[in-house]
């Protein structure tokens, strides 16, 4: 609606996990950097957590897009899935005809065959799985005997957890201590600092097509990060929403007063509350308001 307004070519706060509006802030980076050295080093099961919003899936694939040569990567982004289930979808994750599965034993030694041919090839075959907060725990203990394949020398499947924090309650579960002790790496995903919001706001602006002058003015980034503490999603909806109320007055500039009105429109956001000196300050203006009015005898 706002964009032909403001320059610009897509909407660039949307919600779809795009790569190319990844921006690579600080918590991105070191969750990426565990990843990819844990991953050379051939560590069969690994965790990211984070909160609801905090660019898990985006990260997700970025890591697929960055897994280049030398890694066949499957990729499960709905995993609640029973056992069975799980096994034929990761089947046809790696090229396997799951048309003619006999039973469970037959397909886990295709997907067996299947593991060493690409490793016979110099691949190291990743999985990852998006939203595995949500895998039931006999599909969880699957994956775990999937990551018991291997050579001599290395494992033949990989795996990664992308998970809200409710897959460590899960994995805190007695039944599954063999999944947890399996795990070589574990990130939990930060959301971002202050001083990394004008550059998140920048890039996401720049990669949809800007090209003028700042439209954040400091005090919209500062009520930004306090509304949202620092979670991309939360930003990507007040910046939207402060856009277009900015658009609506025709102002080329985003102010505090639009992202105050666009937070009061968001679930989850932060709301500002008054402070007890603003209180007592409102307070005594209508104490002495009450009573200017009884000298005055406006009340009986």
């Amino acid at each position: 609606m706002y964009a032909d307004y403001y320059g610009l070519q897509e909407s660039p706060f949307s919600l779809t996990p795009d790569t190319s509006y990844f921006f690579l802030h600080q918590g991105q980076l070191e969750a990426l950097n565990v990843l990819r050295v844990a991953l050379q080093q051939g560590e069969g099961l690994l965790k990211v957590v984070g909160e609801v919003g905090t660019g898990k899936t985006l990260l997700c694939r970025k890591l697929l897009n960055l897994l280049g040569a030398g890694f066949y990567t499957a990729y499960l982004p709905n995993p609640a899935l029973a056992p069975t289930v799980l096994r034929k979808a990761l089947a046809k994750e790696l090229g396997i005809d799951v048309s003619v599965v006999s039973d469970q034993h037959w397909l886990t030694e295709r997907i067996n065959e299947r593991l060493i041919e690409l490793a016979g090839e110099g691949n190291r075959v990743v999985l990852l799985v998006d939203e595995a907060q949500a895998i039931p725990e006999e599909s969880l203990e699957a994956l775990r005997l999937l990551t018991n394949l291997e050579t001599e020398k290395a494992k033949l499947l990989q795996i990664v957890l992308f998970g809200q924090p409710e897959l460590d309650d899960k994995l805190s579960h007695p039944s599954l201590r063999q999944v947890k002790q399996r795990i070589a790496f574990s990130y939990r995903l930060q959301p971002m600092a202050m001083d990394e919001i004008e550059g998140y706001i920048s890039h996401r602006l720049v990669v949809a097509g800007y090209q003028g002058k700042p439209l954040f003015f400091n005090p919209a980034l500062r009520a930004i990060y306090r509304s949202s503490q620092g979670v991309p999603r939360l930003i990507n909806l007040i910046c939207n929403k402060a856009l277009l109320l900015a658009y609506g007055k025709g102002d080329h500039v985003v102010r505090k007063r639009y992202v105050r009105e666009a937070v009061s429109d968001t679930e989850g956001a932060v709301r500002a509350r008054r402070s007890w000196l603003g209180w007592s300050i409102a307070l005594t203006v209508a104490l002495c308001s009450l009573a200017g009015s009884y000298l005055l005898g406006v009340l009986p």
